[in-house]
Formats: structure tokens, sequence, C-alpha cells
């Protein structure tokens, strides 16, 4: 079979039949229902939501995404489904050109939608990707459009490389960039007809008129473009940074940060006037930081967004948190313990009574394990308070109480009256004086468990705080059951990981012997967008309040001889258990050293 000058369902399945991708039952199977199953999916497509942008080309189905559609096992590769992006690439092969699995976090914005208009995008499913020295790279859908790209270069006068994506990844493109930009370039032409009234510009000014209202109908489409986007990339944080000439948008994604699109400096306050009008911050006020929360839905899904903006020196910064259920409610199984600690967790939080520590700095994953743990022992027979500042997730299965510090009832004042709630679990949100302290262990010594969390480095060190926070010892060894120290470190993608040894250097930094010591790393692929890591990984150092710990906290405290005895009776640390996650090929050097010290 020669090359096709016209990619057909028939086509495309023969093609990955005799490159030994599909069976011959397979092609068997495509080649009979593949028609039904393609008006099945156009019928899909033509009642998709508002969201979906449809023209032309976009309702149909194209043979790699009908074919994807079955869910075929991969002839000869167990396990392995054959997707629209695998199939793409089988035919880049045969075609001649360069499949590119696009990486939304590394266009450019103006790239992407200032040299071919929306419409004609749409209609061809084409998207421009890169530009470098008079030429601009497309991705493709279709790798016969000769005709197509010939009018766009002829119409440009421009010299085009073609490139081959899956329709998918294309109009996702689409979608959210050319949407976004649409509203972000009408916001910036209805904020420069006002600034433009000649003779009422002095009115304006007097009022401070100048800026769009935060109702505007193009900067409210901007921030649904831009928060569906960041629920797409997974992203947990996004940060709107007011700059001195313009405004930036980044995400954190795996815990990095990343820069995604420059707004024009004029449209800053609009979309923080949106964000604020819709998590209830007072728009008036700009010079104090405000706290609020936004409860919206993505595929399906509750999502919760916390919002909090401070003043800087060129505006207002806004910094969204992403609350997704399905990353902040895990199976504990499933979050990194190993079974010594996995085991030693179990059995602190089936006590019936004390105070289980959990520690770790801002972005460690702490709630995550708090929320987990509730949900892992909520039943009927169970009533959880929690006291919160602020409530980061709402959920029905607790009795959540919000700390408002404005009117005076912070963590010391709910925990003073909680116990008439009758409670058999508490979860305190942090603690961090010594009144929320000494409520949290009268608590304890009442009958109830009590999950906390604390900001220091380690386990062992907890100890100490609660000392220095005026907590007496014969109280802490009476209440306190374990702590458990936490970090977040990234896992190794996958899809490119490549052995290698560890060097001498390495070796003797991180103290494990003259061995040498096989790891592994990410050479970076489009599916880590070429970071190496895909996803994130708890690591856990689990201490558990042994008698002769207790009594070392009795009498005269020293950390060092905590240590000791915290070793003697298993404790592994954070390094020592990063560098098992290490050496067991779960993640590299770089993040040990970057997440232990």
């Amino acid at each position: 079979m020669g090359e096709p000058k016209k990619l057909t369902l028939e086509n495309c399945a023969q093609l990955l039949q005799k490159r030994g991708v599909i069976s011959p039952e397979q092609l068997s199977e495509i080649l009979a229902r593949g028609k039904a199953q393609e008006a099945r999916l156009y019928a899909l497509h033509q009642s998709g939501g508002s969201r979906r942008t449809q023209s032309g080309s976009a309702d149909i189905a194209s043979p790699a995404e009908v074919i994807a559609s079955f869910n075929l096992e991969m002839f000869g590769a167990a396990g392995k489904i054959l997707t629209e992006d695998l199939i793409t690439e089988v035919i880049s092969s045969v075609v001649g050109l360069t499949y590119l699995k696009i990486d939304p976090l590394k266009l450019d914005l103006d790239i992407v939608t200032s040299h071919i208009p929306r419409p004609f995008a749409l209609r061809n499913l084409i998207v421009a990707v890169a530009e470098s020295k008079g030429a601009i790279t497309v991705a493709v859908a279709d790798p016969f459009n000769d005709a197509i790209i010939n009018e766009l270069a002829s119409a440009r006068q421009i010299e085009i490389r073609r490139v081959l994506s899956s329709k998918s990844d294309i109009l996702k493109i689409l979608r959210e960039f050319y949407g976004f930009r649409a509203s972000v370039v009408a916001a910036e032409a209805e904020s420069s007809s006002v600034v433009d009234l000649g003779n009422l510009e002095q009115l304006f000014k007097m009022k401070g008129s100048q800026e769009i209202e935060g109702n505007d109908k193009h900067v409210i489409s901007a921030v649904e473009f831009l928060l569906h986007y960041a629920f797409e990339q997974h992203a947990s944080d996004i940060h709107i940074e007011p700059k001195r000439e313009k405004g930036l948008i980044r995400f954190r994604i795996d815990g990095v940060m990343h820069n995604i699109h420059v707004i024009p400096k004029p449209l800053h306050t609009p979309i923080v006037s949106r964000i604020k009008m819709l998590s209830r911050l007072d728009l008036a006020e700009k010079r104090r930081p405000q706290d609020g929360r936004i409860k919206t839905n993505f595929n399906n899904k509750d999502i919760e967004l916390r919002v909090s903006t401070v003043p800087v020196a060129f505006g207002e910064k806004v910094v969204i948190r992403i609350f997704d259920p399905d990353i902040l409610l895990q199976d504990l199984d499933s979050m990194g313990f190993y079974p010594r600690e996995m085991a030693l967790y179990n059995s602190f939080i089936r006590r019936p009574n004390g105070i289980i520590l959990v520690t770790g700095p801002t972005g460690s994953g702490k709630t995550t394990t708090l929320y987990s743990t509730l949900r892992s022992l909520s039943s009927p027979e169970v009533n959880i308070v929690t006291v919160e500042d602020p409530i980061e997730m709402v959920m029905e299965e607790f009795n959540q109480i919000g700390v408002q510090q404005a009117i005076g009832v912070g963590f010391d004042t709910i925990l003073r009256n909680i116990l008439r709630q009758d409670p058999d679990i508490i979860m305190i949100g942090e603690i961090r004086d010594r009144e929320t302290a000494e409520n949290a262990v009268q608590a304890a010594l009442t009958g109830h468990l009590v999950l906390s969390t604390l900001h220091t480095n380690d386990s062992v060190s907890s100890i100490i705080r609660l000392l220095d926070l005026g907590v007496p010892p014969f109280l802490i060894s009476a209440t306190v059951i374990g702590i458990i120290a936490q970090r977040l470190v990234r896992k190794i993608c996958p899809h490119c990981k490549k052995v290698r040894e560890l060097t001498r250097e390495e070796r003797d930094y991180l103290q494990i012997g003259k061995k040498s010591h096989p790891v592994w790393e990410g050479e970076g692929c489009k599916e880590c967008r070429g970071t190496g890591y895909k996803g994130r990984t708890g690591i856990f150092e689990v201490l558990d309040m042994s008698d002769r710990i207790k009594s070392l906290v009795s009498g005269s405290v020293e950390m060092a001889d905590l240590l000791v005895a915290a070793r003697e009776n298993g404790l592994e640390s954070l390094r020592q258990i990063s560098i098992r996650k290490m050496l067991e090929g779960a993640t590299t050097y770089e993040e040990v050293i970057s997440m232990t010290g």
C-alpha cells in the first residue's frame, strides 16, 4: 500500500494494520462498525455544550478520532490503548510530516492568534504553533491539505511549514486561545474607546472610570476561558500579577510555575474586579488583602476556588488556589506511604483519643492528607468537626467551622465551645499559638481524636515547637500519639524514563556508600511537556510517640536525644525516604535535593 492521497477511515485502518499496530481482526471490526461510529461521534459533536465551537470540519470526526473511540488494545503491546495521538503519530511517519504533541504551555498567544483568522482555522483545523525567520510552523489535522496551505501562504506572503497533530489537540487550542484572545481584544477596544472620548476625558478621570467594569461581557468571557484552561492543565494555582506596563498570568503545575499569558495593563484591573465579584470581595477595597472563595463545576465535578488578593507595587495581585476533589481526596494507600509508615498512621487514626500532627511547609500536601484521612474515618456513627482558617473545601460529610477573626471568632474561641457540639473527631487547621495548643490538648484529654498541622521541618522538631508554644511536657507525653512530616516530590515521567549512574560526588553528598547506584530521570517528551516529570507523590516521615520518647519529653529535652531515640524506634527521615523513592525509580536525584536540602 503506497502513501494515500486522501485520509479516509478505510485506508487509515489499513495503514495501521500494515504497520502492525492493529491485528487483522481489529481491522475487520473497524471496517464493519466504522461508519456507524463516525455517525455517532458526529451527533455527539453536534449536541456538544456551549463551550464547544462548532464549525465545518470541527463537527466531522477524523479517521484517527473514530478509530481511537473503539478503545482498542495495540497489537502486541498488552495494556497499551490505541489513542488518537498514537494513530496520528503513525500517520505522520507514513506521510513524512513531523508529529507534534501540542503543549499549550509552550505556545505564544500572539503567534497562535495573529497569523490565521479564527473562522479559517476552525474550518480547516489548522493552528500556528511557532514562528522564526519569516516562516511560521502550523499544526494540521489533515496531512493532505496542500491547497489550503498554499492559499494561506499566498494570502499572508509568508513561508509555511507543516507538522501533524491530532484533531483534539488542535481544537482545544483553537477554543481556548482564540476565545481568550477575542475576549481580551474586545475588552481592550472598549477600554480604548473610553480613553479616547476627548471632551469627556477629564470627567472620566475624575470618576476613575478609565477602567472597564468587572461585569463587562468580554472580561467575563476572558476570566471563564482562563479558569477553563487552568482546569484542563491541572494547575493548582493561578497567579494574576500586575507589572509596570502589562499584566502577567502564571499557572503552578506539579509545583512549578509556568508563564501563560501577557495581557494589556488596562485589562488587569477589570479581570481582577471580575474575580473579586465572583468571590464576593469588596471591589472598592484595593489597599488591604482580602480572601474569598468561588465554587464552580468542570467535567461534571464541583471544584472549589480560594481567592486571595494583596496590593503590590503596580496594583492588586490575585492568587486563585484550585481545590480539585480528585487531588484533595485520595485513598490513603495511594498517597505514597511505605508499609511501615502506612501501618503506623493507620494505628494512629484508629485510636479513640489523642493528637495527631501533620507538619511541613506550605504546598507539601498537608491539607490532602488531613481531608483524605477524615474522609476515610467518616461514617454515620461518627461526628467530625473541623475548625479552619479558611475552610479549604466544603465537604458535606464534615461539620466545618470557619475562623472569622474580624468578629473575634478565632481558633481559641471556637475550640473553647466546640466540645458542646459532641464531636468524636476534631480537625484544627493549624496550631499557631499557645491558646490553640492548650485547647487541642484539652480536647484530647477529654476523649477526642484531634488532627492538626504545624509548620515545622520534620517530625521531631514538632515536639520542640509544642514546648516553645508553652505546652507542658507531661501533657505532650499524655496526648500526642504520632507526628507525620511530609513533602511532595515530582514523579519521573514513565514515557521518557532512562537510567543513569549516580556520580561519586552525588553518592558522597547523599552518604549512600561507595557502591555504584543506578537511578532514573526523564529525558523530556510530549507527555510531560519536556520536563521529565509527570505528577507528584508524597514522602512521609512518621514518628511514633514511644515510651522512650515520652520519657525524654518529660525530662530534660534535647533534640539530639529525641532523634537518636526516634531512629532506634525505626524512624526513617524525609531524606532517607526520598532516597528510597529515587533508588526505586520514582523520582530523581535533583528532586531529592530540592525537597530535602
